[in-house]
């Protein structure tokens, strides 16, 4: 496997409430297109300053895996889809990709039928 370097690849951060049916948030986000893979990771304690209080919550981590240019399409759908107020909405942008991996997650989320944007129109 050769690495693909400075990759066209993202993965996007977000947290959910551990009660939040994550499964079904990131099968709509594959569903739609906006997503190749999302990892839900198992409940863990946030702990952050919001509105001037410290808060503690249980919440979930999501890792999406998607490409750079399904990420505003990917944030649009947040405003829709994602509970919280403000959602964590984190890109990170690898730099080394094996090259089958990034044809995967690309070739996922950008077939010509179907899709978030499809959809709407």
């Amino acid at each position: 496997m050769t690495p693909t370097a400075g990759s066209p690849l993202a993965f996007v951060l977000t947290t959910l409430g551990a009660d939040t049916d994550a499964a079904a948030f990131a099968r709509t986000l594959v569903d739609e297109k906006l997503a190749a893979c999302v990892s839900v990771l198992p409940p863990m304690s946030s702990i952050y300053r919001w509105k001037g209080s410290i808060e503690e919550a249980r919440e979930q981590q999501l890792v999406i895996k998607t490409t750079l240019t399904r990420v505003e399409l990917l944030r649009e759908r947040f405003r829709t889809l994602h509970p919280y107020e403000l959602p964590e909405f984190v890109v990170l942008h690898p730099t080394d990709v094996s090259a089958m991996y990034g044809a995967w997650v690309t070739e996922s989320v950008e077939a010509e039928e179907s899709g978030f944007r499809n959809r709407e129109s």
